[in-house]
């Protein structure tokens, strides 16, 4: 178990060191005021941010996924393969039910992680050196999130989280299942890890496009009051006002960082998990001396 958690962790921190730029860019251009644009695209967001906040503004917000990341792959990884394995077969149908079940249950650790990273992220916006902080780090905002406004406060976006997360990661170990079959990742491949990192960055990709719509509004949603006004009284209200304001490109605000993101995080999440189910199956089957396929799916977690 202790080596199940320490590849969750692995796999998960590289991928945040490596994403979490991208995540910062893409709240940034989700939630900014469209009469008063401070950004005109995800190139010029990155070069404002290193330029008006240092290259540590792009990691604002960090400390909440990396808090986070053990307990939530823990989370889907083990939840997916214990669905899959009660579901009886191994089926696209039910690799998408084992997926959705996986991201409907974390959405209850993920949708506090990313309010208090997206107001984290928000903070200071476009300043060099902060004057004043609302918050010192992610642990202290949902604190203070928490006195202010109670549990309902720091669960702000749950529905639209839940929405987001159970179908997105359906096609997430789907697509996954689908790719490592059709590229035929065994373990005495010698292209195994670029077919393992491939079908992963694939995966991420397919699962943010699935729900993105969806993001943008979770996203305005945990931002709304930040400055002391709210805009929205809920999804659909939110959902309406965005459309009227801006249009049906409202929608797809961030896609670019985003799937720029994706790629590189779950090949790498991926591909580290099955690397690792890979020698651990080998190893029992050594001490067992049972002969029998080495491989196995992110499933068995």
């Amino acid at each position: 178990m202790r080596h199940n958690h320490g590849v969750c962790f692995v796999s998960g921190a590289a991928g945040v060191l490596v994403g979490h730029p991208f995540d910062t860019v893409k709240v940034r251009l989700q939630v900014q005021n469209v009469e008063k644009p401070l950004y005109r695209g995800t190139f010029h967001c990155f070069q404002s941010i290193i330029k008006q906040e240092s290259a540590f503004g792009l990691y604002k917000g960090i400390g909440s996924p990396m808090m986070g990341l053990t307990f939530i792959n823990a989370l889907v990884f083990g939840v997916q393969g214990n669905t899959l394995r009660a579901l009886g077969k191994d089926t696209p149908l039910n690799q998408f039910l084992a997926g959705s079940a996986a991201g409907a249950i974390q959405c209850i650790i993920c949708c506090p992680m990313e309010l208090a990273k997206t107001r984290m992220q928000l903070q200071g916006t476009g300043e060099y050196k902060l004057k004043t902080k609302n918050y010192k780090n992610s642990l202290d905002c949902l604190i203070k999130i928490y006195r202010k406004e109670g549990l309902r406060g720091i669960n702000r976006g749950m529905v639209s989280t839940f929405i987001r997360e159970t179908p997105s990661f359906g096609f997430y170990f789907l697509t996954y299942d689908c790719m490592t079959r059709y590229l035929g990742c065994e373990a005495e491949d010698s292209y195994v890890i670029p077919k393992l990192l491939f079908s992963g960055g694939m995966s991420g990709i397919v699962s943010w496009l699935s729900t993105y719509p969806m993001d943008v509004i979770k996203s305005r949603l945990q931002a709304d009051g930040v400055g002391g006004v709210t805009q929205y009284k809920g999804i659909l209200d939110c959902v309406r006002k965005s459309y009227h304001e801006e249009g049906w490109r409202v929608f797809t605000r961030g896609l670019t960082s985003t799937l720029l993101r994706a790629f590189p995080v779950n090949a790498a999440t991926f591909a580290t998990v099955t690397v690792f189910l890979m020698y651990m199956r080998s190893e029992d089957n050594l001490r067992e001396c049972e002969p029998g396929p080495v491989i196995q799916q992110p499933s068995s977690l």
